[in-house]
């Protein structure tokens, strides 16, 4: 997507509509799963609470729920690697989103490109993917680390 493209934005409407189909956990959370929207890559799983889901589908910009610091969190607004929201749906159950995204720079605090950088090979745990961006270099401070 280039920089000109227009993020998907939601009426109020629409976000009242997805709300109340959302079935969020006891914490009030839903998963999100961030997904490439033209390749189909998955680039990591979050969690979303009402206001988020609200914000993301409002903005057009990926927001998700801070568990370990208990507040929300703009993916890029730290790091300057953001989520341009292209389309949200809801599973079957309600209980999950999928994020249909355009990444700019990378989706992951270590710097790969996704989060699903380790797999089991040969009986080990190895990683797979390398890391793209020193996150340390640009002053990332690990925000969406839960």
């Amino acid at each position: 997507m280039s920089p000109k493209m227009t993020p998907t934005t939601y009426l109020p409407a629409e976000i009242d509509a997805a709300l109340a189909a959302l079935q969020f956990d006891a914490q009030g959370l839903v998963p999100a799963i961030a997904q490439q929207h033209d390749t189909g890559e998955i680039l990591m799983m979050a969690w979303m609470d009402r206001d988020a889901v609200a914000e993301t589908m409002r903005t057009g910009r990926a927001c998700y729920w801070s568990r370990s610091r208990q507040a929300p969190w703009r993916k890029g607004d730290t790091s300057g690697h953001i989520q341009t929201l292209v389309e949200l749906r809801i599973d079957c159950d309600g209980d999950t989103l999928l994020v249909l995204v355009e990444q700019t720079g990378v989706a992951c605090h270590t710097g790969r490109h996704n989060c699903f950088f380790r797999a089991i090979r040969g009986g080990t745990l190895e990683a797979i993917a390398p890391v793209v961006i020193d996150m340390d270099k640009i002053g990332q401070d690990k925000i969406g680390k839960d």
